[in-house]
């Protein structure tokens, strides 16, 4: 494969650092952690990490709301420690992608300290200023995703500042070219520290609309999905203009010129638009992104029906783009409790791996999947998501996908208590038990992880869907000479479905996954069986 294409198809293992170990006991994740497990996360057999973000932050949205970007916060060791993770991953074969917070900084990174302090410094408009209305309110009606209005009143300047997150993230303004050359020279520095990419999180909210007009308002019933709550005020908006701008597709060709001086470099973007897939069609391609992902695969439905809808509509906007797909992460409920109904958990941890790792594009895997780790109960005490104390307790916020890995039956994460419990069910589902059982989740995504690499049509193919009945996700891959049939059972009872075609499919074995079969034209699929055959 060109080195310079290693992305395409990759399988990218994102790595929570709060959550993955704590090496030196105070309760939180940190890079030596990483460092001290990047064996075992090369033994998966994924082709890159992704480390959410451990920059200089006092951590209000941890670590989103970052105060330094070319600084790593004590909390998680020194840039000492990031450059021997980075040097040992590319000695291990991994690829390294890093978090990059480009829309917003914290309330406590000195640009915005200085931006502050008065209406004339070289800082003031590096930020979103606004005076208030006559009667003192905000300038407009934009609300923010963690709840309420999305402006805040600083007495310093007597003006508003927007923040579409948490009133400590101020949105920068990349109106103003400053601010988008001082971005890339941020980027700069870690690309010439080595890094392999960057995942650029809610890369869609760089630029907002100059004029700050109103967003309309959203029917009820279309207040759902996008990785927010119905009962989210949020919801109540179409966003037209508080991101999604049309100006950032110029900033984005800007950070894909400076990408390109680096071969290899690639970048993932994070886009959560009213019609996210339009959006990623926009945003990636040769003189844009890489590859970009969205919310659409990490929602409730587990239809075979949706899953065909979204990647089918993707495949039409964005022929000439590369998409990347995810089902987890550290922002959503985790996929086994999202897909499941409890009865079958190990079964479908390992055939959600094998779903995402067949579908056209690269992927992201969320730490602890391969495990089939639940979405931990966590209570109200113990929360730590500023998010999910503000919805509790109709959302629970982000920390039950969130709690630590589970490295042995006693926990294995941290000397002292940890930031945030382990749940007992986790702790059956340790990485030391797994190991030791030849058919646990972990040994079955480590098999799959392997013979996909063998197959390049699931690797690169192109995909194209075949029509059958619920609960059967059927589709073709091809590449080069290669054709594969794939077809998947997404419940946890047998089903038989009449092929209307490739009845003479030879069945490709080794994936370690329970089986399917064809007889007289029927393909025979076990509860969360999978079918891959040779055309």
């Amino acid at each position: 494969m060109d080195n310079n294409r290693w992305w395409r198809g990759a399988v990218i293992y994102q790595i929570y650092p709060r959550s993955f170990l704590d090496t030196d006991g105070d309760g939180v994740g940190d890079l030596p952690g990483i460092l001290d497990r990047l064996d075992y996360v090369a033994s998966l057999g994924v082709d890159a990490i992704w480390i959410s973000p451990f920059f200089k932050s006092p951590m209000a949205d941890f670590g989103y709301d970052i105060a330094d970007y070319r600084a790593v916060d004590p909390l998680f060791g020194t840039l000492e420690d990031f450059d021997r993770v980075l040097a040992k991953a590319h000695a291990l074969g991994i690829r390294v992608m890093i978090d990059q917070v480009l829309s917003h900084t914290s309330i406590e990174h000195k640009w915005f300290e200085e931006s502050r302090a008065t209406r004339d410094n070289d800082k003031h408009d590096w930020y979103v200023w606004a005076d208030a209305k006559p009667d003192g309110t905000p300038p407009n009606n934009w609300l923010s995703i963690f709840g309420g209005v999305a402006w805040r009143w600083e007495p310093r300047r007597g003006q508003y500042f927007l923040h579409n997150f948490l009133a400590s993230q101020p949105d920068l303004n990349f109106h103003n070219p400053a601010v988008q050359q001082a971005t890339l020279d941020n980027v700069k520095f870690w690309l010439d520290r080595g890094v392999d990419g960057l995942r650029l999180d809610a890369i869609n909210f760089c630029f907002h609309d100059a004029k700050l007009r109103d967003n309309p308002p959203k029917p009820a019933e279309l207040r759902v999905g996008r990785g927010f709550s119905p009962d989210n005020p949020y919801a109540f908006q179409y966003h037209w203009h508080n991101n999604t701008q049309p100006e950032n597709l110029r900033f984005l060709e800007q950070l894909r010129a400076l990408l390109d001086r680096y071969p290899g470099a690639t970048a993932l973007g994070e886009i959560s638009a009213e019609d996210s897939l339009a959006t990623m069609a926009e945003y990636v391609g040769d003189t844009r992104l890489h590859m970009g992902y969205s919310f659409e695969l990490l929602t409730d439905d587990r239809s075979a029906a949706y899953i065909r809808m979204t990647v089918e509509t993707l495949e039409a906007k964005m022929p000439h783009g590369w998409p990347c797909w995810a089902i987890s992460n550290h922002d959503v409920v985790r996929a086994v409790t999202r897909w499941g109904d409890g009865t079958d958990n190990e079964a479908l941890a390992k055939q959600l791996v094998a779903l995402v790792c067949s579908l056209r594009g690269s992927v992201c895997l969320y730490q602890g999947e391969e495990l089939g780790l639940t979405e931990a109960e966590v209570a109200f005490e113990d929360l730590q998501d500023p998010y999910g104390i503000t919805f509790w307790p109709n959302f629970k916020g982000r920390d039950g996908c969130r709690t630590p890995m589970p490295w042995t039956e006693d926990g294995g994460f941290s000397a002292c208590k940890p930031w945030l419990p382990i749940p007992s069910e986790h702790r059956g589902l340790n990485v030391a038990a797994q190991e030791a059982a030849n058919d646990s989740a972990l040994n079955a995504t480590r098999r799959f992880l392997r013979w996909r690499k063998a197959h390049p049509a699931l690797v690169e193919g192109d995909i194209a869907f075949l029509d059958a009945p619920e609960p059967v996700l059927a589709f073709v891959r091809r590449h080069a000479d290669q054709a594969m049939l794939v077809a998947f059972n997404l419940s946890g009872k047998d089903v038989a479905w009449q092929l209307p075609a490739h009845q003479d499919a030879k069945a490709i074995g080794d994936h370690g996954l329970a089986t399917g079969r064809i007889v007289d034209g029927t393909l025979h699929l076990p509860a969360r069986g999978v079918f891959f055959a040779q055309l």
